[in-house]
């Protein structure tokens, strides 16, 4: 009954779509017969289930190259991570992009408007997620107490993103034609609560497997009650943001019990021996690193993994999962392998568009010394196994936001393995020739070590200056003790926006860690480059701390009012 996810099971004419359930149609395309309320559609309950957690990673039935799911918008341009991160990233102080493609200027110069075509991608994908989710809980709520309680957390997930993206957004629980009315933040923010406290408790005990393992028929890739707990933490920390509210005692509550739960921080560098009795050489991979490497499901990097959104290079295939924040970040004279060679990524896929802006990069080279190589000796020089940057041939500066070699390369993730030689179906030297097979950590235990660290010192005090002591100092060294990073002995407010930044750069989540900091949006006296779309950056209106709602779903449903400043 549970055999579930790392291949996913096709779903067959099941093409619900998040626009049935909510206004989100408009001038968006949708497949034949996706809002009818006359169509039936059967699955079974393993079926439906599997497609809950495939919408996240993957674009529609049967992988990267099939249909889509939402129809408008590029399959892969659609992914669930791949919106998630561009929202996230792009308009911060990591990243910038090359390409000219139509909303990633706006996203690098933080002037996205109602009509950004890669904004309602990622609603629209949001939408139809919880379209699949409300199905799932109308048919079969009552098939398993523990798949019940992890679709509910998927789609607790799912509105969260639009909550913390959107604000007052389009809200619904059940499969209907009706126009569903507009939530505010603030009940958006205690139907997510309330939804994490009552399911915590029928959800999976947590558990730390590798892929192919199995605890009972629960295997890798599900999410169990410490995904529960590290949502809670993330919502108590932005409480007040979201609802003007402070709840650093219920974060520092939450994130604790990751810390202390099975889920551990992955710790452990990986020395390997390549080569034969004659001439070989020991190769150690950093524990940072085996986060981000093609398997990093079955090394003990995946004790780390909270919520692994999974990816295999034969049969679970994206161009908007793991594939993307590789190749985008990647050109062809990039050579990461630790053994040299040709290869780029472990992939063939080099797109070149994202690489990082100077604020990143002085994270690790205040000093703007970053010497010239790839990533294998520039992060010991930046005493910091979390500086993986390719700079040769590269300037610090991106005095042009549309040439890739304008800022340095990222070269976080991979498709290399620990274990070099590793052989598989449709390899070529050792790695699969387009798609990638290391998962991406959607959600993993840092996230809690840091959470506890800010929560445990905004209890103290809020200015930039207050001090990061006792418990708090100690989550963070044990952040920068596994990345081999500097000791430190005194920390502050403002610094943890740094280490933040430091040990999460690229993986989505940026955004909303500046808002919080009251670094983005309105007067903030901190910006970068291309911020407002000026080379040396400017502040933007406050307004763009929430993004707009679509214009198609204002037009067709009357329930709905735009934010201010659109």
């Amino acid at each position: 009954m549970n055999k579930i996810l790392k291949y996913i099971v096709p779903v067959v004419g099941l093409m619900l779509s998040g626009m049935s359930m909510t206004s989100c149609v408009g001038d968006l395309d949708l497949p034949d017969g996706a809002i009818d309320p006359n169509l039936t559609t059967e699955a079974t309950p393993e079926q439906l289930f599997n497609k809950c957690y495939a919408v996240i990673g993957v674009a529609g039935n049967y992988g990267a190259n099939g249909g889509s799911d939402v129809d408008g918008i590029d399959g892969g341009t659609s992914g669930y991570i791949r919106q998630m991160w561009n929202a996230n990233e792009l308009t911060s102080d990591m990243a910038v992009c090359c390409w000219g493609d139509d909303g990633i200027p706006q996203f690098n110069f933080c002037t996205y408007n109602a009509d950004h075509p890669m904004l309602q991608g990622f609603y629209y994908r949001l939408y139809t997620a919880i379209a699949f989710y409300n199905h799932y809980l109308e048919k079969y709520t009552d098939y398993n107490e523990e798949m019940t309680a992890e679709v509910r957390f998927l789609r607790a997930l799912a509105y969260y993103f639009l909550m913390d993206g959107w604000g007052n957004v389009p809200f619904a629980t059940t499969i209907s034609t009706e126009k569903p009315r507009q939530a505010t933040r603030a009940e958006l923010y205690e139907f997510i609560e309330d939804e994490l406290l009552a399911i915590h408790d029928q959800m999976h005990r947590p558990v730390a497997l590798r892929n192919g393992q199995d605890d009972n028929g629960w295997r890798w890739g599900r999410v169990d009650q410490d995904a529960c707990n590290l949502l809670l933490a993330r919502l108590y920390l932005n409480s007040e943001v979201y609802i003007g509210q402070a709840r650093y005692e219920d974060a520092a509550k939450y994130a604790k019990m990751v810390m202390d739960g099975p889920h551990k921080l992955h710790t452990a560098d990986k020395t390997v021996t390549i080569g034969d009795d004659v001439v070989s050489q020991d190769y150690t991979f950093p524990a940072y690193r085996m986060l981000f490497m093609g398997d990093n499901d079955v090394t003990d990097a995946s004790t780390e993994a909270v919520f692994p959104i999974l990816q295999d290079g034969i049969r679970t295939t994206s161009w908007g999962t793991t594939l993307f924040v590789m190749a985008s970040a990647f050109d062809s004279e990039m050579h990461e392998s630790i053994l040299g060679g040709d290869a780029t990524n472990g992939t063939g896929e080099n797109w070149g568009g994202n690489r990082a802006l100077p604020t990143l990069v002085r994270l690790f080279f205040p000093n703007d010394d970053a010497p010239e190589g790839n990533s294998w000796k520039v992060a010991p020089a930046a005493h910091d196994d979390r500086a993986l940057f390719n700079t040769a041939g590269r300037t610090l500066s991106v005095d042009n936001w549309n040439t890739f070699k304008s800022g340095f390369a990222v070269a976080k993730f991979v498709n290399f393995k620990t274990t070099p030689n590793a052989a598989g179906t449709d390899f070529e030297g050792g790695q699969h020739t387009t798609f990638p097979d290391g998962d991406f950590f959607l959600m993993r235990s840092a996230e809690a070590y840091l959470t506890y660290a800010e929560a445990l010192t905004r209890q103290a005090g809020s200015a930039d200056n207050t001090p990061v002591t006792g418990a708090a100092l100690e989550a963070v060294k044990a952040i920068r003790n596994r990345a081999h990073a500097a000791n430190v002995t005194s920390f502050t407010l403002r610094q943890l926006l740094d280490e933040w930044g430091r040990e999460f750069y690229f993986e989505g989540r940026r955004r909303i860690d500046l808002i919080r900091f009251g670094k983005f949006g309105g007067t903030t006296n901190y910006v970068w480059q291309w911020k407002g779309g000026v080379k040396d950056g400017q502040d933007v209106p406050k307004d763009r701390n929430l993004f707009a709602i679509p214009t198609n779903d204002l037009t067709v449903n009357p329930n709905l009012s735009q934010n201010p400043g659109y």
